[in-house]
């Protein structure tokens, strides 16, 4: 009895594939594969569009000092994958103020606000940050006409500050208010990369080859893995499709919390503090005393606070963190800094801890405060200013219980 012709030796090896299909198959799934990704894009770019960057639709070229300065007297308009489109006026000084840089008006009480792009409402229209909002909040509390003037501006480090209170001091102001980031602080050294990094000016993989190169140079192969793939994900997030992508995942909070727990920016939490910490903080415990010495030659009172992170302020709603976190560190070495240096620090961060999913008042892929997270601030540090530290705020006994029932 023969075995059957199907199993014979001859056809077993007619079977086998081609050689020619070895290479056209992976080919065609590669295809497909870019098909697919090149159809999410193209969707996903109807669904999330951005605009010209703002740095160069708004602002000076940046001078001989590095700082960040607006066009006078300009307006242009911003929009991130997150945001509605967003105007941008600048009066006469370069300052998103809502007014223009002239002398208060007489019986006025002037705040100047200080700080970077969360301060200076980045992302959302003028009138719904908290800038445009505490004022009002302040003279219902307090029964005085009370304006702010916004002096703030992207990429404003403490260092910056320190540099600009001769243009802070000479708006007049009764307080100057200096609103904090963590993103702040991070930048407040030069040094934010291995040693000797080189400039990345080319493709995403030949920066990528560049990066590998200098990580090993001083560090292991799985930090320079792990380096690489944070770019990676960040350049990701950057299309359309991976905004897209990134939303949806973002949506459960367990999942975002995670993530955004692995990253470089959730360092400052971290317990031990890292090296690169502690040099950032080393530095800002300079730059603030600098700050509060010129404030004090001036006789004029300061006021500093820490705006939260969005996944920080996740961590202080939910009550818990993992082993090797602490939402609260940055801000109690923030406090016992500006309080040593005998000025008044404004602690904002346990009003989180009665808001349901605050991460939610934040443009999660952004990072910056949305309209309501700017709501949230405007009411904390209301509270804070009126509840008694700095006498000329004080709330009004018929505001007074108000303010209790919202503590």
């Amino acid at each position: 009895m023969h075995p059957s012709t199907d199993e014979s030796p001859e056809n077993m090896n007619e079977a086998k594939l081609p050689r020619r299909d070895w290479i056209l198959l992976p080919l065609l799934g590669l295809l497909t594969i870019c098909t697919l990704a090149g159809s999410l894009e193209l969707i996903a770019s109807r669904v999330y569009t951005e605009s010209r960057p703002f740095i160069p639709a708004c602002m000076e070229p940046p001078g001989p000092e590095g700082r960040a300065r607006a066009i006078p007297n300009h307006v242009c308009w911003d929009k991130k994958f997150e945001s509605q489109w967003v105007e941008y006026r600048f009066n006469g000084c370069g300052h998103r103020a809502g007014m223009e840089c002239a002398p208060k008006a007489p019986g006025t009480y002037r705040i100047v606000l200080i700080g970077s792009s969360i301060a200076m409402g980045n992302l959302v229209p003028r009138e719904k940050t908290f800038a445009a909002l505490l004022p009002v909040e302040l003279t219902q509390l307090t029964g005085r006409k009370i304006d702010l003037y916004n002096e703030s501006m992207v990429a404003t480090t403490p260092q910056v500050v320190a540099q600009r209170m001769n243009e802070v001091l000479a708006a007049k102001p009764d307080l100057i208010l200096l609103a904090l980031t963590p993103f702040d602080i991070a930048h407040e050294t030069p040094h934010t990369g291995p040693p000797n990094a080189p400039i990345e000016s080319g493709s995403f993989l030949s920066n990528a080859r560049l990066r590998i190169r200098t990580t090993l140079a001083s560090e292991s192969f799985l930090n320079a893995a792990h380096d690489l793939w944070e770019r990676g994900t960040e350049k990701f997030g950057e299309t359309a499709s991976g905004a897209l992508l990134l939303h949806v995942l973002n949506q459960s909070r367990s999942q975002y919390v995670k993530s955004s727990l692995s990253g470089r920016d959730a360092e400052f939490m971290r317990v031990p503090t890292g090296a690169d910490w502690e040099d950032y903080l080393r530095q800002f415990d300079a730059d603030s005393a600098e700050i509060v010495r010129q404030a004090k030659d001036a006789d004029v009172p300061l006021v500093v606070t820490l705006v939260p992170a969005p996944a920080q302020a996740a961590l202080i709603s939910l009550g818990e963190w993992p082993k090797g976190f602490d939402p609260y560190k940055l801000n109690d070495h923030l406090r016992a800094t500006i309080t040593n240096q005998g000025e008044i620090y404004s602690d904002i961060l346990p009003d989180y801890r009665g808001i349901a999913n605050p991460e939610r008042a934040y443009f999660l892929l952004d990072g910056h405060p949305n309209p309501e997270g700017h709501a949230i601030i405007a009411r904390s540090l209301a509270k804070e200013l009126t509840g008694g530290a700095i006498p000329a705020l004080k709330a009004i006994p018929s505001q007074q219980t108000v303010l209790e029932r919202n503590r």
